[in-house]
């Protein structure tokens, strides 16, 4: 549960003291969902502004490996190639790629080409003309992550999938846009489903976003579909992801021998679009833009 001492300095990082700071608002605002029964963010995942800097920073190194992705990347050019980028680019800025060696993925970033939803393991697999890729890349850079992803198009895309990328990305800003401070996590997700079910489209429910910045996986739960679910309370100063994975066809999926590599059980394209994102005293902002 979310509990601070009258007397601590608030959580804010204003300096003050918490009761004669945020204490009569979070008891205003947070009264009534305690008595509904939904949850309450631990103290820890509500950061102060220095650590949200820290994350900042760390986004700035994720994006610029994104914009070099978007200058290589192209027909015949390998998952591989797109990896040794990600890994010279994160160690040339002083950081480490978050994904290399985590619970054993053996490369620095995912590779997701079009039915695959995501975690794809970079290879010597050669882009081809025509198809859609998600590149995941997560960032520690003094001890501190920031996560995003991107989709690329290579070549002559058909316009289904062109469509199906685009309106992912616009599913990803309605649901960072739905983030209010006091307000539940879930309504992330009734959002981007109202969105997809107007393309007729399947919201993967197995995977989701996350809680992230002190570490690659952390509460919330962010999920992208409709939910009723009394889900955690969204409060100034925590920061997650919001990612949706959308397929063209039904929301279901399998995985791979791998252990890793998601994909559309009935061979549809899937697209994906991340960032990384604080809620704030008045709603939210983008740390990876």
């Amino acid at each position: 549960m979310y509990k601070i001492g009258r007397n601590d300095r608030c959580w804010c990082g204003s300096g003050k003291k918490y009761k004669v700071c945020h204490e009569k608002s979070d008891e205003g605002n947070m009264a009534k969902y305690v008595l509904e029964g939904y949850t309450i963010p631990d103290r820890s995942l509500i950061l102060d502004p220095d650590r949200i800097e820290g994350i900042r920073k760390s986004s700035k190194v994720s994006i610029a490996i994104m914009d070099a992705i978007g200058e290589m990347i192209g027909e015949g050019v390998s998952t591989d190639e797109i990896d040794q980028l990600v890994y010279k680019m994160t160690k040339e800025a002083g950081g480490i790629p978050a994904p290399l060696n985590y619970e054993g993925f053996p490369k620095s970033c995912c590779t997701s080409i079009n039915d695959v939803i995501c975690h794809g393991i970079p290879d010597d697999t050669r882009l081809k003309n025509g198809d859609i890729i998600n590149v995941d890349v997560t960032t520690i850079l003094d001890g501190y992550y920031s996560d995003m992803s991107r989709m690329y198009l290579i070549g002559d895309v058909a316009q289904e999938a062109k469509d199906l990328c685009e309106r992912t990305k616009e599913m990803m800003f309605a649901g960072i846009n739905a983030i209010k401070p006091y307000t539940p996590v879930a309504e992330i997700g009734n959002v981007i489903h109202d969105i997809a079910d107007k393309y007729h489209y399947g919201v993967v429910r197995a995977l989701s976003g996350h809680g992230v910045g002190i570490g690659f996986h952390l509460e919330p739960v962010v999920n992208h579909y409709r939910s009723k679910k009394k889900s955690m309370i969204l409060v100034p100063g925590m920061v997650l992801t919001v990612e949706p994975m959308i397929n063209m066809g039904n929301f279901e999926c399998d995985i791979l021998d791998d252990d890793w590599t998601v994909v559309t059980r009935d061979g549809s394209l899937s697209a994906q679009w991340e960032h990384t994102v604080v809620v704030t005293e008045t709603g939210v902002e983008i740390l990876t833009i």
